[in-house]
């Protein structure tokens, strides 16, 4: 009795060592799989929407401009924090060329206005969806900001809280390569 009890828990112990490595193996796959998803130095996607006054982004019009473009949401703190910058963003680095887009995934447009109105943002903002959300990569994470060179190639991404000084950096320099 005692030898067989031994032996089931050498094969649970087993059993579990198996499962640990398999759910490294996937972890690992699934890791790779994001990195391999990165738009960075990629074409950024396309798209059109209408911003919250009714004016067209096509994102295919920006050719020859540098767009940060912000996915955010009205309840995302660093969100919030970072869009009074992006609005003077906007105004320092638009002659330029600079063009800010900011892309709220919340579902209803009404805290969104408000939001925009509260925080006095001045550049384009549109509502986002899953399928908009997925042709980026997938928003996992807000805010998730992307820096689009004039030829429409992603050069940096940044997800989460992120320092607003490497972002500014990181443009300063999209800005100087005309």
């Amino acid at each position: 009795m005692h030898v067989e009890r031994a032996g089931r828990t050498s094969a649970i112990a087993f059993h579990r060592v198996i499962a640990a490595l398999l759910l490294t193996a996937v972890l690992l796959v699934s890791s790779q799989a994001s990195v391999a998803q990165s738009l960075v130095n990629r074409k950024a996607p396309h798209f059109v929407r209408q911003d919250l006054d009714g004016q067209s982004i096509d994102t295919a019009q920006l050719n020859g401009k540098v767009v940060l473009l912000n996915f955010w949401a009205t309840w995302c703190a660093p969100c919030q924090i970072e869009m009074p910058m992006f609005t003077r963003w906007q105004k320092q680095y638009g002659p330029r060329g600079l063009v800010v887009i900011g892309i709220s995934m919340d579902d209803d447009p009404r805290p969104v206005r408000e939001a925009v109105k509260v925080r006095r943002i001045d550049y384009p903002v549109a509502m986002g969806d899953a399928a908009l959300g997925k042709r980026y990569g997938g928003v996992l994470g807000l805010p998730l900001t992307f820096l689009i060179d004039r030829n429409g190639i992603v050069r940096s991404e940044f997800q989460g809280e992120t320092d607003l000084g490497k972002i500014e950096a990181s443009l300063r320099t999209l800005l100087a390569d005309h």
